[in-house]
């Protein structure tokens, strides 16, 4: 099996999607969401009330959260507003209220969309969708910088405290990919199916490889690094800011 001799490109990234977390009082409910983002090549994060949903985001980073507002605790507004406070993640509000007025206070309260139920599985992937791409930045300059090191995508060049840092294509091909989406988790699943195809999703061996020799490379501590860090259980992700962990 062998990996893609290039950096993902624009027609490579669409295919994985970041993590989401789902805030929902009803065990039944989240279950069924798990089971569509998962079937959607999500990987999903879930709490039952507002007080585990705003630690688990604090804690997880995810690309974006699914809060229904028939939580037992807080109400859906007051847990926006408390997400708001720290927060810029996308968030997409469920409710059963279709009423103009609750709409209009969840969207000024700081959600992103508003799908009432019931809904459609399609209906709500595509408002995932959409909700990503608009939540995502512009294209720069081709340049990015985390610490002392300094990436070029464009001219594909590496350097750290102005030197320059030799990687492989296949390196340059995993660390692209994780500066395309700052401070948010890669999943196994989702770096793999993008570097290695679909059918290499379970071989995670892979990316321990790969990702320690990233390490040993570009981290001052590849024992306790700072920007390419591990999700356990989950995937990678490169903070760019460490303060924004």
């Amino acid at each position: 099996m062998t990996l893609l001799s290039r950096a993902p490109t624009a027609v490579d990234l669409p295919a994985f999607l970041p993590v989401v977390l789902v805030i929902d009082g009803d065990a039944g409910s989240r279950g069924a969401l798990r089971c569509a983002l998962e079937g959607a090549g999500y990987a999903v994060h879930e709490a039952g009330n507002a007080q585990i949903g705003l630690a688990k985001a604090a804690q997880h980073r995810p690309g974006a959260i699914i809060l229904d507002f028939g939580l037992p605790d807080l109400t859906g507004l007051e847990t926006l507003r408390r997400l708001r406070e720290w927060s810029q993640v996308p968030v997409l509000v469920l409710s059963p209220f279709s009423e103009e007025d609750t709409r209009v206070a969840g969207l000024d309260a700081g959600a992103d969309d508003f799908l009432t139920r019931p809904y459609g599985n399609k209906e709500f992937l595509a408002r995932m969708r959409a909700l990503l791409r608009r939540a995502r930045p512009p294209p720069g300059d081709g340049t990015a910088r985390f610490g002392s090191v300094e990436v070029n995508a464009k001219l594909r060049q590496v350097t750290k405290q102005g030197r320059q840092v030799r990687l492989t294509a296949r390196e340059f091909a995993l660390l692209h990919l994780l500066m395309e989406y700052p401070n948010q988790v890669l999943t196994h699943r989702q770096i793999l199916c993008v570097l290695w195809g679909p059918k290499a999703e379970t071989q995670t061996h892979y990316l321990r490889i790969f990702m320690l020799r990233l390490r040993r490379k570009l981290e001052d501590q590849p024992d306790a690094p700072r920007f390419l860090q591990t999700e356990a259980g989950v995937g990678y992700r490169l903070v760019a800011d460490p303060e924004l962990k």
